[in-house]
């Protein structure tokens, strides 16, 4: 119960500025939460669509694939599904590579979207803190100057610690806000590279499949 008085005095003595700061880092973890729960989904997700089209790709069921990728809600099956369909009306291989970069630049934004307001907000609690502490201490200097001399000093003292708390509140809440975005944007960045890597092994499958279809037409 001490801990919780404690947390709960040093909130009430920060002032107005904490609750703004503390509105700031609710809506930072709330978009944290969200976006680790979503990029753990599309991890999952794309694994299991890109094994199952390579699987129909290599099987040379090429409608049976396109006919999954234009029906999977994955990152990968959105990337693979343009693939699929330009090698319908073009064999080359840059054509197919092309219409990938295509989709690949479709779903960036939803693998990327809001990771970059975690950054944002850590900047925003961290100068609430400091404008917080300003404010307070133009308001402890105010108040001291009409003071009896000999009560300013401890008067000047007790105000300047509070007027640190909002400091301190912000740095707290900026810290964890600034890491979370460091991890997310580290997990996009390797979900991207694995974007890349399955669409470089899904293009050497179909191209090597249609040079296989090619050479058995010319044996012919």
């Amino acid at each position: 119960m001490g801990t919780y008085d404690t947390m709960v005095r040093f909130f009430q003595d920060g002032g107005a500025f904490m609750y703004p700061i503390a509105a700031v880092l609710a809506l930072g973890i709330a978009i944290s939460i969200e976006r680790f729960i979503y990029l753990g989904g599309v991890r999952r997700a794309d694994r299991h669509d890109l094994q199952e089209v390579m699987d129909r790709v290599k099987r040379r069921d090429y409608a049976g694939a396109l006919e999954f990728a234009r029906g999977s809600k994955a990152a990968i099956g959105r990337i693979l599904g343009y693939g699929l369909e330009r090698a319908q009306s073009s064999s080359q291989r840059e054509d197919i590579e092309t219409a990938m970069e295509e989709g690949l630049i479709e779903v960036l934004p939803h693998l990327e979207k809001r990771t970059h307001y975690l950054a944002i907000f850590s900047n925003v609690a961290t100068l609430l803190g400091l404008l917080g502490t300003i404010i307070g201490l133009i308001q402890a200097f105010t108040a001291v100057s009409a003071a009896n001399p000999a009560e300013k000093a401890d008067m000047l003292s007790a105000s300047i610690s509070v007027a640190m708390n909002t400091t301190a509140f912000g740095l707290i809440s900026a810290i964890p806000l600034l890491l979370a975005h460091a991890v997310l944007q580290t997990k996009t960045n390797e979900m991207i590279d694995g974007l890349e890597m399955a669409s470089v092994k899904f293009l050497n499958a179909i191209t090597a499949a249609s040079t296989r279809v090619g050479a058995g037409t010319s044996a012919r």
